[in-house]
């Protein structure tokens, strides 16, 4: 498989300060405080230009399962080697596969038995606390962290609006393309003193935490959160904001992350950069199976609804949009299971792509997992970042298209070319109508020949799947 490491272009001085360039166009100056695991940049992002005017650059994360396809079992280990660091850092208590899963990262590679001993690892809290992962790049990254954890809930932020369903806090991401969050708990979710710990994948300036933190002290005060992140480039001025927000709230706000530094970005918008053609491509025929998972637990039943059109959707309750907690974790881990070996048998090929979809990423990543060697896992995203052909830069083709669940939404996926996989799998929380599917539908008939669509609730109004 094609890998194009943007740093390359990366050059090192002493005292861990690195110079990253992306497209001759933009640098970007970084130097590392805190790498408890001592890991390489390499193992854990390369640089993208990102389309956006607010910010021009991208960290392309290599463990997310986001943008570039990883191992699933590889993007669970990030997760849970982030959840070892809040046990140490905030507990005193060293993950028992700490090495391991250091090592999982920076190979890119881990074992069936490390992924079995890892999710059966669970470190029981002493009070219990939330965990909040934020959309859309990180619900799977929130959930990943939450599955290490027993007396423990969890929610994700989500940018859908969910009709009859008023979000008991909203707050802002200045720098995002979309830049409402919402969270669909109920007030009991929040309506108490516990410790709250934030999950993201990045954070650069802090702004996003700091704007959910007073939302939520402006409601539910409490003593404690934690900032998780698996990247954390804040500077010693952004830092000080946290400490004037603790000062003025009467707060405590702990950080965590695998790897902290700062950073500065240098360059002009490329707006107008040459993107890498992508659209005309032969179109060839691709077979097209259509699987429902759902009538053969009480987990699948328990379903959100909202609104009387049949064509209104529904949602999984263990996603984490709606909150959960470690319970309903565990009934959600035996469906899984059972969904992994359902997909296992229908798969076609040697070299599978699984397909998440926008925020649904934590399910697809956890049945992805378990579905044999050769599999690759990313999601499909609302992030535009540019794509070029060009030896060091990480995106090299990309595929544009209207959301299938929000057709009003352009939604993306990156780095596939035809011959790639045998196989997709497409994982749709929800069904929705074949009109709003087919555009996706197309661009991965130009890519793969086997396309199998799965998905988990049939749309308000119809029968179950079987």
């Amino acid at each position: 498989m094609t890998n194009n490491p943007s740093l390359t272009f990366l050059t090192q001085n002493k005292k861990s300060k690195y110079s990253l360039e992306i497209l001759d166009k933009i640098s970007v100056d970084i130097e590392i405080r805190e790498n408890p695991l001592h890991l390489s940049l390499r193992s854990l992002f390369e640089m993208g230009a990102r389309i956006n005017k607010k910010r021009s650059f991208l960290f392309v994360s290599k463990v997310l399962g986001k943008h570039l396809p990883v191992s699933p079992k590889v993007s669970l280990m990030a997760g849970a080697a982030l959840a070892g660091e809040y046990m140490e850092k905030v507990h005193g208590n060293v993950h028992p596969y700490k090495e391991e899963m250091r090592e999982a990262i920076e190979t890119g590679e881990a074992g069936e038995l490390l992924l079995q001993a890892v999710q059966q690892e669970k470190f029981r809290l002493p009070e219990e606390t939330v965990f909040i992962g934020f959309a859309e790049t990180a619900t799977a990254l929130g959930h990943a962290v939450f599955n290490c954890f027993e007396n423990a809930r969890y929610l994700h932020t989500t940018r859908e609006e969910v009709q009859d369903l008023r979000s008991a806090i909203s707050f802002e991401e200045e720098h995002s393309h979309a830049t409402s969050h919402r969270c669909y708990a109920g007030t009991e979710f929040f309506d108490h003193p516990h410790p709250i710990v934030l999950v993201d994948d990045e954070s650069t300036t802090g702004k996003t935490a700091l704007n959910i933190i007073e939302s939520i002290q402006a409601i539910f005060p409490r003593k404690e959160y934690t900032i998780a992140t698996l990247l954390d480039w804040r500077t010693d001025e952004y830092r000080e904001e946290f400490r004037r927000m603790e000062e003025k709230l009467g707060i405590v706000i702990r950080d965590v992350s695998l790897l902290s530094g700062s950073m500065e970005a240098k360059g002009a918008s490329i707006d107008d950069l040459f993107e890498a053609e992508t659209t005309d491509r032969p179109m060839a025929e691709a077979e097209i199976c259509m699987t429902g998972l759902s009538a053969a637990s009480d987990y699948q039943t328990e379903w959100v609804s909202k609104g009387e059109s049949t064509a209104a959707p529904s949602y999984l309750s263990s996603t984490g949009r709606f909150g959960m907690d470690d319970s309903l974790q565990k009934e959600a881990g035996r469906f899984i299971n059972d969904a992994a070996e359902e997909l296992r048998l229908k798969r076609r090929g040697e070299r599978t792509l699984c397909l998440g979809t926008g925020e649904f990423m934590y399910i697809p990543m956890r049945i992805a997992a378990e579905m044999g060697e050769g599999i690759h896992y990313q999601s499909t995203t609302r992030s535009p970042i540019h794509s070029m052909k060009k030896d060091g830069y990480p995106i090299f083709s990309k595929f544009a298209y209207p959301s299938p669940e929000q057709p009003d939404i352009g939604h993306f996926f990156y780095n596939v070319e035809p011959g790639m996989y045998d196989e997709v799998f497409v994982f749709l929380e929800r069904e929705v109508p074949d009109e709003q599917l087919a555009p996706m539908l197309e661009q991965l008939k130009s890519l793969v020949p086997f396309i199998h669509v799965v998905y988990f609730c049939r749309r308000k109004g119809d029968q179950h799947a079987s």
